[in-house]
């Protein structure tokens, strides 16, 4: 999915560098707050996009003697600085300017401008957000939806692109929520509540970001449905006896590691342990692609320690 995720960021952000623009200059005619938060809300999100393109790019970097793993997991702290600066640049900035513009109010002018720019935004953010599900339900498990998937998904581009998109849409509707109400009462506390209410819809997107993107940095784990195809696979293989400990930990979106400990059956020699472990390697990687990396420990698994699991014996299936 690596060149899907690239193709929708690239999307999102030439959708919202147009949308930026167009937002800034009726902002700046209409004294609009709202307005004025949409424009830092998607110069933000442009910003974003460059930023989540810059670490596809650096973490497409072959690995080296200094990051013998590779710089997969670049993309993740990227993700995490543009959860950050959703935050503090369009959160912290809405915030500011509705409550700027509430000790300060300004009517707004030309408001049949905002509405035409925010009509024309609806569109553009609709379709970027369109091609980026298309891009995500290409890989999501048919048999969950697309909030489990995304909440599942170690791809935090797409996640990043879903989730702006989705605060997007949201933003332009209280903006043209405030906005009118503030056109047809007169009132301009609406268009300063609808600019605070953008900023806690950003700052509440960067939290949920963040929290996902946490778990990558750390060192998440793969999936319990690719773990289950793990396990299964070793557990095929003859010459194993007793599966111990598996540990999983994503390097990438697409780039697993996987280390295991195994017993097997007494009569191996080295030569048939060094046979079983290519076996294992070949069953887990034709189940599970993405497993890049597998160190598997040959020893006697003490299930007193270990929650091991047993191959079953056919003899005594049978």
């Amino acid at each position: 999915m690596a060149s899907g995720s690239r193709t929708a960021v690239i999307a999102a952000l030439i959708g919202n560098l147009i949308i930026a623009v167009f937002k800034l200059v009726v902002a700046m005619i209409t004294f609009s707050s709202a307005m004025m938060a949409e424009a830092v809300h998607s110069f933000a999100d442009t910003g974003n996009q460059g930023l989540l393109l810059f670490g596809m790019r650096r973490s497409a970097r072959p690995a080296d003697e200094e990051h013998p793993f590779g710089y997969g997991q670049e993309q993740y702290f990227w993700s995490f600085v543009v959860a950050n600066m959703i935050f503090f640049v369009g959160a912290v900035v809405s915030i500011y300017e509705g409550i700027h513009k509430l000790q300060d109010p300004q009517p707004i002018e030309r408001a049949w401008l905002i509405y035409v720019v925010l009509g024309v935004s609806f569109v553009i953010e609709a379709s970027a957000m369109s091609f980026a599900v298309r891009e995500f339900n290409r890989t999501r498990p048919r048999d969950i939806g697309i909030y489990q998937a995304v909440r599942r998904s170690k791809d935090t581009n797409v996640v990043v692109v879903l989730f702006e998109d989705s605060a997007a849409l949201l933003g332009l509707f209280v903006a043209f929520v405030g906005v009118l109400l503030a056109d047809l009462t007169g009132w301009m506390i609406f268009d300063s509540l609808a600019s605070i209410t953008i900023g806690v819809l950003l700052a509440s997107v960067a939290f949920l970001l963040a929290r996902e993107t946490k778990e990558l940095l750390i060192g998440e784990a793969a999936s319990k449905k690719h773990l289950k195809a793990i396990r299964e696979a070793t557990l095929s293989i003859d010459q194993v006896k007793i599966l111990g400990l598996v540990r999983t930990m994503h390097l990438a979106p697409q780039k697993i590691l996987v280390t295991m400990d195994v017993e097997f059956i007494d009569e191996l020699d080295t030569d048939g342990v060094e046979d079983a472990i290519d076996q294992i390697e070949a069953a887990i990687r034709k189940v599970v692609p993405a497993v890049d990396t597998i160190y598997i420990e040959a020893e006697r698994v003490l299930t007193a320690d270990r929650v091991a699991v047993r191959r079953p014996n056919p003899a005594q299936k049978a």
